[in-house]
């Protein structure tokens, strides 16, 4: 179950990723037509997809393995970028919609994810260490006992 902060990282990142992808569909509609558009979507649809499911893995993994966050990160990112390029190398010569409007929004998309993401980390209020419950405190002494 993700916490709120989790939920709103994601919501900040697939929010600013849904609009370029909005903007992106415009404007390859006006320059490639319907098929541009769709390009346009499918696009954003893969990217929002891929890097949604990714963000949920690295957050599951933060918490349940903290000391593998680095290199999976790492390995995801990479992972990522990977399949992102498989997809535009199979959907090069598609006729089911523009494939050079899919490549440039799915490009386009990545950067707009990756820069929401890293500004949504950037203002999350992320505690470094875990407080104390308040109950172990109330039996401890303070200050010197004599």
């Amino acid at each position: 179950m993700p916490t709120s902060t989790d939920a709103r990282t994601l919501l900040q990142t697939v929010v600013p990723t849904a609009a370029a992808g909005a903007i992106a569909a415009v404007i390859s509609g006006v320059v490639a037509g319907g098929k541009g558009a769709l390009g346009a979507v499918v696009g954003t649809l893969v990217v929002i997809l891929f890097m949604g499911i990714g963000i949920v893995i690295l957050q599951r993994t933060a918490k349940h393995l903290p000391q593998l966050f680095q290199a999976m990160g790492l390995m995801l990112y990479t992972t990522q970028l990977l399949v992102l390029f498989v997809f535009v190398a199979a959907f090069k010569d598609t006729t089911l919609f523009n494939p050079k409007a899919f490549a440039a929004t799915l490009v386009a998309s990545t950067l707009v994810w990756v820069a929401a993401q890293a500004r949504a980390h950037t203002k999350a209020k992320i505690l470094y260490v875990e407080p104390e419950p308040s109950d172990a405190r109330k039996g401890e002494k303070t200050g010197p006992s004599t």
